[in-house]
């Protein structure tokens, strides 16, 4: 579903990835993981050009990124994003916040994108706090509700940007569940987290990067169980974390 070739990406001349190659199968989920600064949210947003790339490819569902003639609006349509701060529209409701995306890219109906739309939120447990405004809600709940709104669109493939660090640790849990859930459907996840119990019991594997690099691209039962076979810096990583 995603296949990541050789892709470096510089900020002026900071060079922010480097020579990075993945690939991520159907029904896969994978946690990226490292230091602050390493590249992981820069990763994940090249993988539905949010962030442009200067060497390399990525392809998506055996479409081309770089490819001049690709449908860029097209394809960010069938790919999910969560982003750390819920992005949602505060002026609008939750249910507008739902039904927006999907007229306006999907072409849907009023009455069609209303009917999923409501459909999602139901399935992450808010269907009655529909007429609420972003600032009436938790946080945990507008993470809900955004991660809903990227549902509505019927995505293939779900990229989540640190979906917890903006939240209350009591909210952290709500928000886990439901991509729980996602994960036990067989959605195509790729996420970019802290929460390391979480990439530990659901992800299939586990990318972590340090200064721009994979590092280490392994089962997360190797990752998490065999820290003998881990590189230096995964080693002090995971010390760290289970240290503490």
């Amino acid at each position: 579903m995603i296949e990541i070739k050789n892709v470096s990406k510089w900020y002026g001349d900071f060079q922010v990835l480097n020579d990075c190659t993945s690939s991520i199968n159907k029904g896969e989920v994978v946690v990226v993981c490292g230091p602050s600064g390493s590249g992981k949210s820069t990763l994940i947003k090249t993988v539905n050009a949010l962030e442009t790339i200067q060497k390399g490819e990525i392809i998506v569902n055996g479409t081309s990124l770089t490819d001049p003639a690709t449908n860029l609006s097209k394809l960010r349509s069938t790919v999910g994003m969560v982003f750390q701060n819920f992005e949602l529209f505060p002026h609008l409701n939750v249910t507008e916040n739902l039904i927006l995306a999907q007229m306006k890219v999907l072409n849907r109906t009023q009455n069609e994108a209303l009917s999923r739309g409501l459909k999602m939120l139901e399935r992450v447990g808010l269907k009655d706090h529909k007429n609420k405004f972003p600032g009436q809600l938790s946080g945990g709940q507008q993470q809900r509700v955004a991660i809903a709104r990227a549902l509505s669109m019927d995505p293939i493939i779900m990229l989540f940007d640190e979906p917890t660090s903006a939240l209350d640790p009591e909210m952290v849990g709500e928000v886990l569940d439901v991509i729980v859930k996602l994960a036990k459907e067989g959605m195509t996840m790729m996420c970019v987290t802290h929460e390391m119990g979480f990439a530990k019991n659901v992800s299939h594997r586990v990318i972590f990067m340090d200064e721009g690099k994979i590092v280490e691209d392994t089962k997360t039962d190797e990752f998490f169980g065999d820290l003998g076979a881990r590189t230096p810096r995964a080693k002090d990583f995971l010390s760290k974390i289970i240290r503490h």
